[in-house]
């Protein structure tokens, strides 16, 4: 029993003996560990720093560098443009052929996107040094091969550069990451635009403008970005602008078109951007929250119309038919843009996000398109003014302080260019048309200016919020009303005058007439002032009342005589005299004085 027991005490005191080795083992890997996080939160890179102290910029800054692996990532890069430079010498050189080299630096270029796709599968840091690096490299070397030896036509160019872009895309949709697809698609743009320049055959151009936009597209709705949609959309615009501009020139010298022109395709190919801008920017506002819509899809409607429209015309005209044709279908199209600013209201009650920017791109267009449709303004101002009033309405309805800012805009335009197309010389269409056409839009301008002091404009608006907070922009559109009147009692009475009186006394009766129009017109806006109580028509009757004493004094003195100067000096003193009279009871009224005590 005794030889038993003992035999059972060494076995423990052995078992004890291995697990205290076994604790200090582990106390000695434990005291380890600690040692390494005491190392670790003493090192630079955790840059302790006092309560009241600042921490070493020079310290920051190494430590950024080495958690961001830059300077791995620029040693990288180095080597890779070495081994490039070290092809581009041996094939300038002539040690091998320039076909040759350009295959193998294409391969080598080739190889990097590979490796730069394979790499950011591991999640390695030096995936975007491989992939931006190679694709840099296929752009130059694609563009030099083409332009300076010589060693790749046009078609084989276009298509590499389409399957570098499309294999970048690719890398950016497969692995999350946005760089690749950036600079594969600017790549494609810009190095597309040059090959060639300034005389490529357009359509091949046009094919890769208009993939590399829909790539852009794709882009910012993966990524949110969207500078680089600016620099395709201004690449695009000029290229397309370019092609435009040599045909127009081309058929305005009465030559025929060269092959690299292709006028059978340029109205099929600017049509084809037209619709694709539209549908983008219809998507990119109608696919994302109110509060995340880009400026760019925002301003998007309205530089494609007022672009592919101006740049239609422009051709139709070098071609001399078609302009008809072309204003009937700006027409519908800018409707059809009206309808789809209601569509994106609709989804939005409150503010009608993305509204505004169809609204306006349709207004743009049917004041291209209706002039071109109709062949007269005097037709087509009033509708534009009727469109601007409806507008203003639904400003109310949306809670949208942009939609009544364009409305504004809209009617000042009307006003302007009736004033413009109602001086110009030559042919006009008749007195009446002319007359109702300013009368209607004068109409439709005071009952927008009434509707608008009625209803108080958006809360939510920045405009209106920041810039004019007191709503004094629609004291323009009431100046543009009255400008539109002044203009249809001119056409009606220079029509009733040249009816009685012969050529050579027209015109000075003519001019005096015009500034007693002018004063006239100050003492009624300034009666109804004092019946409503109304600051701003007041302010507007003095306003008026000094336009007509500088045009009696600085004009009518010189270019009239005899009566209707008369007459004329007469109104500026009437004018004077009526309102120095409202304005005494005016004032009277807002500070009485009590007679007695004083």
């Amino acid at each position: 029993m005794d030889d038993q027991v003992t035999s059972k005490l060494s076995s423990l005191e052995a078992r004890v003996e291995r697990l205290t080795v076994q604790v200090e083992e582990l106390s000695g890997r434990v005291d380890g560990l600690a040692g390494k996080a005491g190392s670790a939160r003493a090192s630079p890179d955790a840059l302790p720093v006092a309560d009241d102290a600042f921490p070493d910029a020079a310290e920051t800054l190494l430590s950024w560098i080495r958690r961001s692996s830059l300077l791995q990532r620029l040693s990288t890069l180095c080597f890779l443009l070495v081994i490039a430079l070290v092809l581009r010498t041996i094939t300038d050189n002539g040690m091998i052929d320039r076909r040759i080299g350009t295959v193998i630096g294409m391969s080598y270029a080739t190889a990097l996107i590979g490796m730069g796709w394979l790499r950011y599968g591991r999640a390695n840091p030096l995936a975007p040094v491989f992939t931006v690096c190679g694709t840099v490299l296929m752009f130059t070397i694609i563009g030099e091969a083409h332009a300076r030896f010589g060693a790749l036509p046009s078609v084989p160019a276009y298509i590499l550069l389409m399957l570098t872009a499309l294999g970048t895309a690719g890398i950016s949709y497969v692995h999350r990451v946005p760089a690749p697809v950036v600079v594969g698609n600017l790549g494609m743009c810009i190095t597309g635009a040059a090959i060639d320049y300034p005389a490529p055959f357009f359509p091949y151009p046009g094919i890769l403008l208009l993939t590399a936009n829909l790539l852009g597209y794709a882009t910012a709705r993966a990524h949110r970005y969207s500078w680089p949609r600016w620099i395709l959309l201004l690449t695009t615009l000029f290229m397309i602008h370019l092609w435009g501009f040599k045909l127009g020139m081309t058929l305005l010298g009465n030559e025929h078109p060269p092959q690299a022109l292709a006028p059978d395709l340029f109205l099929p190919f600017l049509a084809l951007f037209s619709i694709t801008y539209m549908a983008i920017a219809f998507l990119g506002i109608i696919r994302v929250p109110p509060a995340k819509i880009s400026r760019f899809d925002l301003v998007l409607p309205t530089i494609n119309v007022a672009w592919a429209f101006s740049l239609a015309r422009y051709v139709l005209s070098a071609m001399e038919s078609g302009v008809t044709i072309l204003g009937i279908v700006g027409v519908v199209v800018g409707a059809g843009h009206l309808a789809a600013a209601y569509r994106l209201a609709s989804r939005d009650p409150q503010g009608a996000a993305g509204a505004n920017a169809f609204l306006l791109a349709g207004a743009v267009l049917l004041a291209l398109a209706l002039p071109a449709a109709t062949h007269s303004p005097a037709l087509s101002l009033p509708i534009l003014a009727a469109i601007a009033l409806g507008a203003t309405a639904l400003s109310v309805t949306w809670q949208s302080g942009s939609v009544r800012l364009t409305s504004y805009l809209l009617q000042l335009y009307v006003a302007a260019t009736l004033s413009v197309s109602l001086l110009e010389k030559g042919a006009v269409p008749s007195v009446w048309v002319r007359a109702l056409s300013a009368g209607a839009i004068a109409g439709l301008g005071f009952i927008q200016y009434w509707w608008c002091r009625r209803r108080q404009h958006p809360e939510e608006s920045t405009f209106f919020r920041r810039i004019d907070t007191r709503d004094f922009s629609a004291v323009f559109i009431l100046l543009a009303s009255l400008l539109c009147a002044f203009f249809a009692l001119r056409v009606v009475l220079h029509h009733i005058l040249s009816l009685t009186l012969t050529p050579s006394e027209l015109n000075n009766v003519f001019y005096g007439s015009q500034s007693v129009v002018i004063n006239l017109s100050a003492i009624l806006v300034m009666l109804i002032a004092w019946a409503y109580r109304n600051t701003e028509l007041r302010n507007t009757a003095i306003l008026i009342t000094i336009v007509g004493a500088i045009n009696v004094f600085l004009y009518d003195l010189i270019r009239t005589q005899g009566m209707p100067l008369v007459i004329s000096v007469s109104s500026v003193g009437l004018a004077t005299a009526v309102e120095s009279i409202i304005l005494g009871r005016w004032q009277q009224r807002t500070n009485p004085v009590g007679e007695e005590g004083g």
